[in-house]
């Protein structure tokens, strides 16, 4: 499994102590310097469930530069979210768990966390 965090987010440094505390085999993605591209931000949403707009964090100032609390919510306008994802990576939520199954998850709780654990 792969683990996209932000070391400077309580909630990844949490979310990685609950890993190691259950012995689970991961890698660690440093996001903001390796930022996922558009394909690869569309297969995590998919293996999430999301839309790009549920894992947006639109409290980070890039979001308000780039006026996305007034973006549309509809599939004409995924692309335009995910591309913006794709170019500010400070922009997706964090953790999120990739999981060798296939699933995936943003641990942000220590439920979520144990839900893609074997």
């Amino acid at each position: 499994m792969e683990i996209w965090i932000n070391p400077a987010c309580s909630k990844c440094r949490s979310a990685l102590s609950l890993l190691d505390a259950e012995g689970a085999g991961y890698t660690i993605r440093h996001y903001l310097e390796d930022p996922p591209g558009v394909e690869e931000l569309a297969e995590v949403l998919r293996r999430l469930g999301l839309e790009p707009w549920d894992v947006t964090r639109l409290g980070e100032p890039v979001a308000a530069e780039l006026g996305m609390e007034s973006w549309a919510r509809d599939p004409a306008d995924r692309e335009r979210w995910i591309e913006a994802l794709s170019a500010h990576p400070i922009l997706i939520q964090r953790p999120i768990i990739t999981a060798d199954d296939g699933s995936a998850v943003v641990a942000r709780s220590p439920e979520a966390v144990r839900s893609v654990l074997p």
